[in-house]
């Protein structure tokens, strides 16, 4: 059969191999009131073009980001990848290639690596990137267990304007290594808060720019004052787009700085999968997680490229490696490389330009809303507004009327006490239009 390839005689002899006379003996530690006593309820075995309209139908119950006037952010955004970026990690030595243990016959895939650290490292201006990681909350988590190895303390500060996601994917990795970790409460404007908190025992501070609220923050002074403790400062991100714009983390001496690629070449793909960015300090490199393309001479002086560090519990002893991540998410890396290098400088400037003009719109248009108030006050391409009444209900509302409005912070942390705040997001993919039907049924929704 095309999916059921072995035959009942085959099933016999691989039984007989392990000494079992029926298949129910492999399941004798299974407690018997675990065991289904029926089939699983589902519906019976049907044909192909049954199963595509099924799908079919499935789908059309979703509304794609294309099909209306679409403000979310958050974490995830909505930006024009050009069609040469799909085309090419299509063909069949991108879309099959696998992790280059051999570096002989893998030239390709190890240059589209270290291409694609050497753009990570000019844009967050860091020495030395690594080769990618799964996306930027669990490269936040990497970059927290990192900050504790570096300087053999126990306690992780998260400021107030983290995104949630992220706190509380790295509060999942790090308190199974005894590590501990004080997320301070939600600010918009979380610079003063921070290193108040600062002592003795803190291993690394997590800052955020754009915050989760769009704030984009100096970081200069959380910079000085964790160094002066002797803490790394670890500046997390989601919206790489922003440093076509503004001053990435490592101009303000971050340590490490770590996160979301997704919105450079990577479609939002129902929330992945997307890739994280990594970048530290040349002194941290031997205590950074995942692995590390390097440019080499072949014995014929030709340029070739190999894997110089692989800290990653396949290539070395596990209790020695500094991560257990088992991947670097390559195509979507390929697709981020692709992406940027398409734009080049003054393309990626031209883009954050475009996304901050239509931020300032849409700050505009819903300020002018009666009873609606921007709380962002320094931003990109994300704001906070506060509305009158519950956010999250305000959402549903506005869906209904063909406007995703964007996030309730309720969503994102149902103990920050902001359920009357709503995150949204413009990027270049909004017209006028979208900015205008928004405000208008705004208006109509808490009228």
């Amino acid at each position: 059969m095309r999916y059921l390839p072995l035959t009942d005689v085959d099933r016999q002899q691989m039984l007989a191999v392990i000494g079992a006379k029926h298949i129910d003996d492999l399941f004798v530690d299974v407690p018997k009131h675990a065991l289904l006593k029926d089939l699983v309820p589902l519906p019976k075995a049907q044909g192909e073009i049954e199963v595509h309209r099924h799908m079919q139908r499935l789908a059309e119950k979703n509304t794609p980001a294309g099909r209306t006037a679409f403000f979310l952010g958050a974490g995830a955004y909505r930006h024009h990848v050009p069609a040469s970026v799909d085309h090419l990690i299509q063909r069949s030595e991108f879309l099959t290639a696998y992790t280059p243990y051999q570096p002989e016959i893998a030239q390709g895939t190890l240059q589209a690596l270290y291409e694609f650290q050497s753009q990570v490292a000019q844009l967050l201006d860091m020495e030395v990137a690594n080769a990618s990681m799964y996306d930027g909350s669990t490269a936040c988590a990497e970059a927290a267990m990192m900050a504790a190895r570096v300087t053999k303390r126990k306690k992780i500060i998260f400021s107030g304007g983290v995104h949630p996601h992220y706190t509380d994917t790295a509060r999942t990795a790090c308190e199974a290594l005894g590590l501990e970790v004080v997320a301070l409460p939600a600010a918009i404007d979380d610079e003063a808060a921070v290193t108040k908190h600062l002592d003795a025992d803190v291993a690394g501070v997590i800052v955020q720019s754009p915050n989760v609220f769009g704030t984009i923050t100096d970081l200069s002074k959380i910079g000085e004052a964790a160094r002066g403790a002797g803490a790394l400062m670890i500046a997390s991100f989601t919206e790489a787009v922003a440093f076509g714009a503004i001053e990435p983390a490592g101009s303000y001496g971050a340590d490490i700085v770590c996160g979301e690629g997704q919105s450079i070449g990577n479609a939002l793909n129902f929330g992945g999968p997307y890739v994280g960015l990594f970048a530290v300090k040349e002194k941290y490199i031997r205590q950074m997680p995942g692995r590390v393309a390097g440019e080499t001479l072949d014995a014929d002086g030709k340029r070739g490229f190999v894997l110089t560090l692989s800290t990653r519990e396949q290539h070395i002893r596990r209790e020695k490696a500094t991560s257990n991540i088992c991947t670097n998410s390559g195509l979507c890396q390929l697709a981020w490389t692709i992406h940027m290098t398409l734009l080049g400088e003054k393309g990626l400037r031209q883009l954050a330009t475009l996304n901050h003009e239509k931020a300032i719109a849409l700050a505009d248009a819903l300020g002018k809303v009666p009873g609606v108030e921007v709380l962002t006050k320094r931003f990109f391409n994300e704001i906070a507004i506060r509305v009158p009444g519950n956010a999250w209900k305000i959402v549903d509302a506005l869906a209904e009327r063909g406007v995703i409005a964007g996030v309730a912070m309720q969503r994102l942390n149902l103990h920050a006490g902001m359920d009357n705040v709503l995150i949204t997001c413009a990027t270049e993919m909004n017209t006028d239009e979208d900015i205008a039907m928004y405000a208008d049924a705004l208006k109509k929704v808490i009228a």
